[in-house]
């Protein structure tokens, strides 16, 4: 017997070691395991079915908002789908759905993955939604099998993502009352949850202990176009981008916009077109994947024959590098004032908020890596610039997050789409991925 063949042999018995099948079943061996794409497909077209326009169609994209008699019924969708996967799915009191299925040893901390089904107003139909149902579809294809894990596993399906995540939020960090107060989309958050299983007024128990879960892994869309541009199938997350949010002031001098000269005005809104392009300016003067945005403006007193003489405006900063963050944040800051001084106006920027960022566990990754190796898929690392409910996970156990391509770069939208042998692919390199984790 040649050296190659014994290794082969000897790997495929240790696979088989680590993994109890039950008498009667096929002996495929985990490594060799594939998910059943077409009933992946299906489910996620019949996910569609909640919350599509009345006469639309998948293409249509869908409208199921946290809270919404959509988002009730797709939940209800999963949990039977859940069930006949031989779980016993409950729901916590923060409204996320946890299917538990056990493994051969009790001592072991549960592997949790999955993601959630809420949806933006008018949005797609894989954002949230392929990693949920591939999740499921990693324990039907283990009851396929026969295959039981040593680890527990567990399929979670957290709530108001799109929210938050909140969720996962309430999970990690523990319940803030405002949020109780806060409507999503016309509903209470206090009334929504009451309404999707959760209790609103025992939201402690939701929380999860650090270092009670093995690890969480998460299958998601890429929501943007690199993995599509450099034609690689998978995507391994190095982290959740940190997050800087700034609220700026530009104060000038309300003006009579016919008899005010030029040379005379202090605009606000021509500072903050300067401020702009400023910003624009500075995240583009490096190489990099930082990011800044300004989103939102509003112009006072806002007349087409008055001269601007306030304006606030926001600026959103997202990198991966804290310090990348706070050198950007710096260099904005000294061009508003040289911007102050040749205008005429005051300018003030306030930050509002700083998210961390959520960096994936460099073990994770591996078995990531070597998960969609030996599926003959390539892989190239980058980082996620939304946010997902694996940015509160982290805080908690390794995290690793699992990303496919977005078909021109599209998500948020009915527009959105994942190619169905992408979707597979993601599927299996999640499934691949526990089983190794499993081992480990």
């Amino acid at each position: 017997m040649s050296d190659r063949r014994r290794f082969v042999m000897g790997l495929a018995g240790a696979l088989l070691s680590t993994t109890r099948l039950a008498p009667g079943t096929s002996r495929t061996s985990p490594h060799q395991l594939r998910v059943d794409a077409q009933r992946l497909q299906h489910t996620l077209e019949e996910l569609s079915t909640f919350g599509r326009p009345v006469g639309g169609t998948f293409a249509d994209g869908v409208n199921r908002v946290a809270y919404s008699d959509a988002d009730l019924a797709g939940r209800q969708y999963v949990l039977g789908l859940l069930r006949a996967a031989d779980l016993q799915p409950r729901i916590d009191a923060a409204g996320n759905i946890q299917g538990i299925r056990a493994g051969s040893v009790p001592s072991l901390k549960p592997i949790v993955f999955g993601s959630h089904i809420d949806s933006v107003p008018s949005g797609g139909n894989f954002d949230g939604d392929l990693g949920s149902l591939a999740a499921v579809e990693v324990v039907r294809t283990l009851k396929d099998h026969a295959i039981r894990t040593r680890h527990p596993l567990e399929v979670a399906i957290w709530s108001n993502e799109e929210g938050g995540p909140l969720g996962s939020e309430i999970a990690v960090d523990g319940p803030r009352a405002s949020d109780l107060e806060r409507a999503f989309n016309g509903t209470p958050m206090r009334e929504g949850l009451a309404r999707i299983g959760g209790d609103p007024a025992r939201l402690d128990t939701a929380r999860r202990a650090p270092g009670s879960i093995e690890c969480y892994l998460e299958l998601h869309i890429e929501q943007g176009g690199t993995l599509e541009k450099a034609g690689v199938p998978i995507g391994i997350v190095d982290g959740i981008v940190s997050i800087d949010e700034f609220a700026v002031e530009i104060r000038g001098v309300a003006n009579h916009a016919g008899t005010t000269p030029m040379p005379e005005r202090h605009n606000a809104l021509l500072a903050a077109a300067k401020l702009i392009e400023a910003v624009q300016e500075e995240v583009t003067r490096t190489p990099g994947r930082q990011v800044g945005t300004v989103g939102q403006l509003t112009v006072m007193p806002n007349a087409p024959n008055v001269v601007p003489g306030l304006v606030k405006h926001t600026i959103e900063l997202r990198d991966l590098s804290e310090s990348t963050l706070t050198r950007l944040g710096a260099a904005i800051r000294e061009r508003a004032a040289q911007i102050a001084r040749e205008t005429g106006t005051d300018i003030t920027i306030r930050q509002v908020v700083h998210d961390p960022p959520a960096l994936a566990a460099p073990e994770i990754q591996r078995q990531i890596e070597a998960a969609a190796a030996s599926l003959d898929l390539r892989t190239m690392h980058l980082p996620s610039g939304a946010g997902h409910d694996a940015q509160f996970l982290a805080k908690i156990a390794p995290m690793g997050m699992i990303f496919v391509p977005s078909v021109g770069g599209i998500s948020h939208s009915p527009r959105e789409f994942t190619g169905w042998s992408d979707c597979a692919n993601g599927a299996n390199v999640l499934l691949q991925t526990i089983l190794r984790v499993d081992r480990a």
